[in-house]
């Protein structure tokens, strides 16, 4: 069966397609809207690459928590400086912990960009607890934002 146009059916080629005026409009206001929503998608980038480091760090606590465990033994957090940390088996004056993620001397580097204070040690004892209730703010160096970690005294490690 073939296709047959009926009288009247068909379209003139001065009818058919879009006109340039109206490609420029559409092209146009698809372009404002790419415009407007650049600053929307750079601080959801910003926001998702803060939370992303803050989970890092907390997983980097949450490591320390379970080696105490593990070991059956103390483990000492401490902070050499405001974008490394390591781990100190036996307490803080023990020896560094070397392992995955670290140094020769048993350094681990915080992400990139972000500072963390205060500098204070914390400690996990052989049952996974805290030595005290500490809260840390991460810091991002270009942005100047900031999130907490916190750590209970139970040992959870949480941002809010």
């Amino acid at each position: 069966m073939s296709w047959v146009p009926q009288r009247g059916a068909s379209r003139s080629e001065k009818n058919s397609g879009f006109s340039v005026p109206e490609l420029v409009v559409v092209i146009a206001v698809i372009g404002v809207l790419f415009l407007v929503m650049i600053p929307f998608f750079l601080n959801y980038y910003q926001g998702a690459a803060a939370r992303a480091d803050v989970q890092q760090i907390i997983a980097l606590l949450n490591q320390a928590r379970e080696l105490a465990i593990k070991q059956n033994d103390s483990v000492c957090v401490t902070f050499p400086s405001s974008s490394q940390m390591a781990l100190l088996l036996g307490g803080c004056g023990g020896t560094a912990w070397v392992g995955p993620g670290t140094d020769g001397a048993g350094t681990i580097k915080l992400p990139p960009g972000f500072t963390i204070s205060p500098l204070n040690p914390l400690t996990f004892n052989y049952l996974g607890a805290a030595g005290a209730a500490t809260s840390y703010t991460m810091t991002n160096t270009t942005t100047g934002g900031t999130m907490t970690i916190s750590v209970a005294l139970t040992g959870r490690v949480t941002s809010p």
